[in-house]
């Protein structure tokens, strides 16, 4: 398997975190977005959305976070990152959507330049814009946490989910940017825990090969 990628894409952390969490080896291949390398034409060719992580497999290629991680769950399903139940595996995808559909596209790069450029935002309007989305998503996700949450060690019931996949890099994200997350104790309390283990710790931007 070949992982697109970049250190600091929160995408594509939830990957490197899922593949870590499965014992997957994978090759990765890093694409530097300050250079534009996700929109050369080689690479456009193999995912036309020109944005990481892509996963290459058996000489096709998937985009997008939440589907390759379903992916290696329905592949490889130990251990489980979706519940056994309907319910549950709708609450798990209910928290991860949360983050990835409303939080994260919002927060995400090429948004936050466009509001700069063309749009000629200040930066501290920029920085504004950021920090409000992601407080409405980590506000709501604080009580579903709350709801889901058995031990207060991860977002849904008692065991690693890609809910948590989502959670650990979006916090990562949010401390980058200076957001005050000190209203949302439950979700700080599971992503210490989270960050503790070594899947998740292994998937740190920083540590990676390409990080500067």
């Amino acid at each position: 398997m070949k992982l697109y990628t970049f250190f600091r894409s929160s995408a594509a952390y939830r990957v490197r975190i899922a593949l870590n969490l499965k014992g997957l080896a994978y090759e990765s291949i890093p694409k530097m977005l300050q250079k534009n390398e996700h929109r050369a034409p080689e690479y456009l060719a193999l995912n036309p959305h020109g944005l990481v992580p892509a996963l290459e497999v058996n000489q096709a290629t998937v985009g997008q976070s939440l589907a390759i991680i379903e992916y290696l769950d329905e592949t490889h399903p130990q251990p489980p990152l979706l519940p056994p139940d309907p319910l549950g595996r709708a609450q798990v995808r209910s928290m991860a959507m949360a983050i990835a559909c409303d939080i994260h596209p919002l927060n995400n790069l090429r948004v936050l330049n466009y509001l700069k450029n063309p749009l000629q935002l200040e930066q501290g309007a920029v920085d504004a814009w950021y920090r409000h989305w992601v407080n409405e998503g980590f506000g709501a996700l604080e009580i579903q946490a709350r709801q889901h949450s058995a031990s207060g060690r991860y977002l849904h019931a008692d065991a690693v989910s890609m809910a948590d996949t989502c959670l650990v890099p979006q916090l990562f994200n949010a401390r980058r940017f200076k957001v005050d997350v000190s209203a949302y104790p439950t979700l700080l309390a599971i992503g210490t825990h989270l960050e503790s283990l070594p899947a998740f710790a292994a998937a740190r931007p920083e540590v990676q090969p390409e990080a500067f």
